[in-house]
This record gives structure tokens, C-alpha cells and sequence, in this order.
């Protein structure tokens, strides 16, 4: 019934939804799209850029970097990004997930965000996983830092509640609230919150 182009004799509220065998098909492509990457990273089209401010705790290092711009990820500027999320106890890098960099940034524009990031932890190789697993009992022993695929920050403008807040309002990865040690953890795993 729906895969038929809407004819004269077809429903008009399907016709006036547009229900064309092209409109179908799109809807189908967007669908498996949205399936394999989540709706809030998705690309906006009206953005023309995406960039990153970051600053990591333990280094000093800073990187303010347009990291996508015109449909295309920048790879320069991905590997200026990698280089100051490294594991800054064995100077070790790691490819960070694209996803996690969307996010972010994500989350940076949702919640009006002028300053940088404050990083915590990027890429943890597992020499230092295992270390900090050994003396904190809640590092994962497979956690997803040592994949690029996590990150712990703060945003110096907002509390750390409303930067909770806003990262679990976006339904996407994982949102870990440690207001003790004063950051939020954000990772591309299965969506869920801690």
C-alpha cells in the first residue's frame, strides 16, 4: 500500500503527507541513516563549520580548531585535537571518534557556550587504564577512553549539573555525573547515565 505512488484514488491525507514512492525511499535511506548515527549528530545544514575549544587540565594545552568545514572532517585539525586529548601520562595518542568530536560540540552550541572545555581525560592508553583501575574502583577496566571514544570535562560557565542536564537532554552515549572530582563524562557507547 505505501510503496505505490499516491494516485487519485489513494487517501488525501497520505497524499498531502507526501507519501511518493521518492518520498518513501528517502524516508527509508534517512531512516537506516539515523540507525547507524544518532539524530543529535547529525549535521545541522545550515552549519558550515564545526569547531572545538579545548583546554586539557593536565598539560596547559589549548587547541581551538575548525575541525569540519564544507561536508568534510579537517585532518589536520583532527590530529591537533588528538594531540592534546593524548594520554598525558605516557604521551601516547589515539584517533578520537568523530562522533564524540560532534557531540561536543553539540553540546557546546545547545547550551550557548563561549568558553572552552576543560579537559579532564581524553585518550587513555590501557597501560594507564589499568593503572587507574587499579587504585580507583570506578574506572572501567574497558573503558571506552582507551577506544577515543570518551571524554570527562567542564564547561567553567555553566555548573556541572547544568552541563549534566544539558548532555543527558541530547539521548545520546553515555552521561556519567562525578560532581566530587567535578566532571561530566560523555562517551559514544549505548545510551545510558550514571
Amino acid at each position: 500500500m505505501f510503496l505505490q505512488k499516491p494516485s487519485d484514488h489513494d487517501d488525501p491525507q497520505l497524499t498531502k503527507l507526501g507519501a511518493s514512492r521518492r518520498f518513501l525511499i528517502k524516508a527509508g535511506l534517512s531512516t537506516c541513516t539515523l540507525l547507524a548515527l544518532p539524530a543529535a549528530y547529525a549535521s545541522n545544514p545550515r552549519t558550515t563549520i564545526k569547531q572545538l575549544a579545548l583546554h586539557n587540565l593536565h598539560t596547559g594545552e589549548k587547541v581551538k580548531s575548525v575541525y569540519w568545514e564544507k561536508g568534510r572532517y579537517i585532518p589536520g585539525a583532527l590530529r591537533e585535537i588528538e594531540k592534546v586529548l593524548r594520554d598525558h601520562r605516557t604521551g601516547k595518542t589515539h584517533a578520537i571518534d568523530l562522533r564524540l568530536l560532534d557531540l561536543m560540540q553539540l553540546l557546546h552550541r545547545r547550551m550557548g557556550a563561549r568558553k572552552e572545555f576543560q579537559v579532564i581525560s581524553g585518550y587513555r592508553s590501557p597501560e594507564t587504564n589499568r593503572m587507574l583501575a587499579l587504585h580507583n574502583h570506578g574506572v572501567a577496566k574497558q573503558s571506552l577512553h582507551m577506544q577515543g571514544k570518551a571524554i570527562d570535562i567542564r564547561l567553567p560557565e555553566f555548573s556541572l549539573a547544568d552541563l549534566r542536564k544539558a548532555a543527558l537532554s541530547l539521548k545520546v552515549g553515555g552521561v556519567g555525573y562525578y560532581p566530587d572530582s567535578n566532571f561530566v563524562h560523555l562517551d559514544t557507547g549505548h545510551v545510558r547515565y550514571w
